[in-house]
C-alpha cells in the first residue's frame, strides 16, 4: 500500500472512533503498532476461525473484484472480515462471532508491520466493506471445499 493510500485508510479508520487524536497516538505509543477502535459505527467485524476463514478469503478473493479489508490474528488463528455497520445483529452462523455495535477491534496501523494482528487486505480508505451476501456464499463454498465436496 502506497503512502498515499495508507493516509486515506488511517484518516477512514480513526473516523470511527470518538477521539481521532487519540487513536493516532495510541497507534504509535503502543509497541505492537495496534489500537482499539469501536465496531458498528462504520463497519462490523464477522470472526471466522483460521481453518475456515482463509478457505474463505480464497474464495471471496475470486467472487469479488475487490474484496473489503480482512484482518488476521498473530497466530492466524482467526480471521475478521469487516462487513456492514449492523450485519452481526442478523447473522446467525455457528463459529461465526460478530463484532458489533458496543464492541472494540483491536486494528493495526496501515501499511506499517507490526507485532500482533495485520492486515490481510487493508482497507482502502474509501469505506468500501465486504458485502455480507458474497462473504456468506463464500463461506459456504469453503466449508463445502473442506468437506469434501
Amino acid at each position: 500500500m502506497g503512502s498515499a493510500g495508507a493516509s486515506s485508510a488511517v484518516e477512514w479508520l480513526v473516523s470511527a472512533a470518538g477521539d481521532p487524536e487519540g487513536v493516532r497516538r495510541e497507534w504509535e505509543r503502543n509497541p505492537l503498532g495496534v489500537a482499539l477502535l469501536p465496531a458498528g459505527r462504520l463497519w462490523d467485524v464477522l470472526i471466522l476461525g483460521g481453518e475456515l476463514g482463509y478457505p474463505t478469503l480464497d474464495v471471496l478473493t475470486l467472487l469479488a473484484e475487490r474484496p473489503g479489508p480482512v484482518l488476521a490474528d498473530f497466530a492466524d488463528t482467526r480471521l475478521g472480515f469487516f462487513v456492514p455497520p449492523g450485519t452481526t445483529s442478523h447473522w446467525l452462523a455457528r463459529g461465526v462471532r460478530g463484532v458489533g455495535r458496543g464492541t472494540w477491534i483491536v486494528v493495526p496501523y496501515p501499511g506499517r508491520p507490526t507485532g500482533g494482528v495485520r492486515w490481510l487486505i487493508p482497507p482502502d480508505g474509501t469505506g468500501h466493506l465486504n458485502d455480507p451476501g458474497r462473504l456468506e456464499l463464500a463461506m459456504h463454498e469453503a466449508a463445502a471445499r473442506l468437506a469434501g465436496g
